[in-house]
């Protein structure tokens, strides 16, 4: 390898090397200078963990932290909530008319400048918990506006954890006070019902069947015995008004205790029976005897009061058991009437039981469920006094963001440095395409490799006096155009376009999306 040659070749496009060169060199120094102080600050919070033990008392907020911290980023992160801030705080007041943002670029921009961070955490699989810190930062022109929106920020995060948590509470508590109002509602309803269905059903509920069969029994036994009672009474009025179509003679029968009038009365009719069976009803002795029966029975008559006057005994005793069992047949038509209210109240148990137990059985299921909303509600109570109270877990600031006494960037010796390596770069690369790209005759070996010939001598193309001074007047006058107007041309971006951070960060976003 010739290197003479190649340094040569190199040497003859000096000049196009140190164009570049000029071009990235001032290009750096320029765009280090131009671009603005940003300047970062941050404030660290910490997300502190119950203060009252779970076992005693716990808060109805079960969310986990980085949970929490993301819902909460996202809510700050709004567009409505960034317009805001940025209008309140005057972020953008100091632009000048032409560089004004509209609202789409303001949230962008805000977006960008502000960093939230998490680190740490609850414990994982095979990893101990750690404490969950949260940084908040914020870039900007000035260290005051910086420290500003961060604090802002840190407010607003405390603000929403608030909001977050006492809301969460409220809503858990109000949901159970719901619940328990509904089920209250439900249970008085379901209990009207019941009772509703017992007193319209008293007489035939599942708790008395044992006693309307008692009754039942009962009835039916008395029954019987009143059917009993009825035919003997019936046989007995048969019985006296056959003898008394025989005889023309009744036995006087009365339970009540006879009068002497009765009892001689009675004592003539036996008297009397006995003679005819033997002598004739004309007898005399007959005859006498009837006289005395008449006038005993007028006597015995009179003695009865007014409501037998004119009854004869045949009368009276046929009156008597005809009372008896009439009795006797309003007494078995109330009981058999009984008897079938008690059959269909014993029949519509079995359907009453089924649907008392139904309505029982939903009673019981909506009081379970009131209970346990009765005990949701007080263990929501005591999250939301937790919550109040500030007793649960909170995010504290351990640390606000100050004014920084410095800016963080740009690096305007790393700036500057890079504009001089990008512009030996661009050097050597066009040097190289240069080259690349030029296909003249440079030595002899050229001339044998491309032609096949060997050349006696050769002369070198000498370039005349004019000729070079017009060279180096192109190559003056381009040092010249890009040491001049590589600075101004990005002075009059920065100044009457928009900043060149701000340009940078465009191309960036829009690359990105590509």
């Amino acid at each position: 390898m010739n290197f003479r040659f190649y340094l040569s070749l190199f040497m003859r496009r000096l000049p196009y090397f140190l164009i570049a060169l000029a071009l990235g060199t001032a290009t750096g120094v320029t765009v280090s200078t131009l671009l603005p102080p940003v300047y970062v600050t941050q404030a660290r919070l910490l997300v502190e963990s119950e203060q009252i033990p779970g076992n005693l008392a716990a808060s109805t907020v079960q969310v986990e932290s980085s949970e929490r911290l993301q819902i909460i980023q996202q809510r700050i992160l709004t567009r409505a909530n960034l317009i805001e801030m940025a209008n309140r705080l005057g972020i953008y007041a100091n632009l000048p008319p032409d560089q004004r943002m509209n609202p789409d670029e303001i949230v962008a921009d805000m977006r960008n400048r502000i960093e939230i961070a998490v680190t740490g955490g609850p414990a994982r699989r095979g990893a101990s918990g750690q404490a969950t810190l949260v940084s908040v930062a914020f870039r900007a022109s000035t260290g005051q506006m910086a420290a500003t929106v961060a604090n802002d920020v840190v407010t607003m995060i405390l603000r929403e954890d608030v909001v977050m948590r006492t809301g969460t509470a409220g809503q858990t508590l109000d949901f159970f006070a719901q619940e328990v109002q509904r089920l209250d509602q439900e249970l008085a309803r379901i209990g009207a019902r019941i009772l509703t269905f017992k007193t319209e059903n008293q007489e035939a509920l599942p708790e008395n069947l044992e006693f309307r069969r008692r009754q039942q029994a009962m009835e039916q036994d008395r029954l019987v015995q009143l059917q009993r009672d009825r035919a003997l009474l019936e046989e007995r009025r048969s019985r006296l008004v056959t003898l008394y179509e025989t005889t023309g003679q009744v036995e006087i029968t009365n339970s009540r205790n006879m009068t002497p009038e009765e009892r001689q009365l009675k004592s003539l009719q036996d008297q009397m029976n006995g003679l005819l069976a033997v002598l004739s009803p004309t007898n005399p002795r007959i005859l006498m005897l009837q006289g005395q029966i008449a006038t005993l029975e007028r006597t015995v008559a009179a003695q009865g009061g007014a409501d037998t006057a004119g009854l004869s005994a045949y009368e009276i005793q046929l009156a008597d058991l005809d009372g008896q069992i009439a009795a006797l047949t309003e007494e078995t038509t109330r009981i058999e009437a009984r008897l079938a209210e008690l059959k269909a109240a014993i029949d519509a148990t079995p359907r009453n039981a089924i649907a008392l137990d139904t309505l029982e059985r939903d009673y019981a299921n909506i009081r379970v469920q009131y209970n346990q909303a009765v005990a949701n509600k007080a263990r929501a109570e005591t999250g939301d006094l937790i919550e109040t109270l500030s007793k649960g877990g909170r995010i504290s600031v351990i640390e606000q963001a100050v004014v920084p006494r410095a800016p963080t960037s740009p690096n305007r010796p790393m700036i500057a440095a890079a504009g001089v390596g990008g512009g030996l770069a661009l050097g050597l690369a066009l040097v190289v395409l240069l080259e690349f790209l030029n296909s003249a005759i440079r030595r002899p070996v050229d001339l044998t490799s491309k032609l096949g010939i060997t050349p006696f001598a050769t002369l070198p193309y000498l370039r005349t006096r004019q000729e070079i001074r017009r060279r180096r007047a192109v190559i003056g006058l381009a040092f010249l155009a890009v040491l001049v107007l590589i600075p101004v041309g990005l002075w009059a971006v920065q100044t009457y376009v928009m900043p060149l951070d701000m340009l940078f960060n465009r191309l960036l976003s829009k690359l990105s999306l590509a």
